[in-house]
């Protein structure tokens, strides 16, 4: 596997370019090798990443080289997949930490019995955003991490609770303006 290194120097001030660009990092999944060097594995899933923290680099004034690389033994590059799946390992931990909070937060509506169309909207829209998150970490994921079957079914786990959870509401509304009749 060919890996994108990236070696980048951001002017100081103001931080906001610094943080853009770390941000960006990030976001794209790129591994921390030190100070202003980053690394990805050279796929097309991280294309898009590289270009707008090299960009943000060169809109702050700053230098941003990318260089190819490969490990020039075995255990070189095995070690370099094993850091960049253990990077993909936290990122899971965090998606299915949050995949209980979601369940968690509508067991807490259905307990209380608030069955309104508006705090479902917002769990939908807490169900898309864990949607987005897991399509990113997926295309990331370049060397399957172990916890990627989980958080597959963690994710069809919070599809059902939310599915449930909209058949309440519905017969919530439904029953009360049967009353009202």
């Amino acid at each position: 596997m060919a890996w994108l290194v990236l070696v980048l120097k951001v002017p100081a001030e103001p931080s906001r370019h610094r943080v853009a660009v770390w941000r960006e990092l990030r976001k794209a999944g790129a591994l921390s090798l030190g100070q202003g060097v980053w690394a990805v594995p050279d796929v097309p899933a991280f294309a898009d990443g590289v270009r707008r923290a090299v960009d943000l680099t060169n809109t702050a004034g700053g230098r941003a080289v990318t260089l190819r690389a490969a490990g020039r033994s075995d255990e070189d590059s095995s070690g370099f997949e094993a850091m960049f799946t253990a990077a993909r390992s936290a990122d899971w931990a965090e998606f299915l930490a949050d995949c209980g909070k979601f369940e968690e937060e509508i067991a807490k509506e259905i307990r209380i019995g608030k069955f309104t169309l508006a705090e479902l909207e917002e769990e939908e829209q807490s169900l898309e955003r864990l949607r987005r998150w897991h399509r990113d970490l997926t295309a990331r994921d370049v060397f399957g991490a172990p916890e990627a079957g989980r958080a597959a079914e963690r994710l069809r786990q919070c599809v059902a609770v939310c599915e449930d959870y909209a058949e309440r509401v519905f017969a919530a509304l439904h029953g009360s303006q049967a009353d009202q009749a």
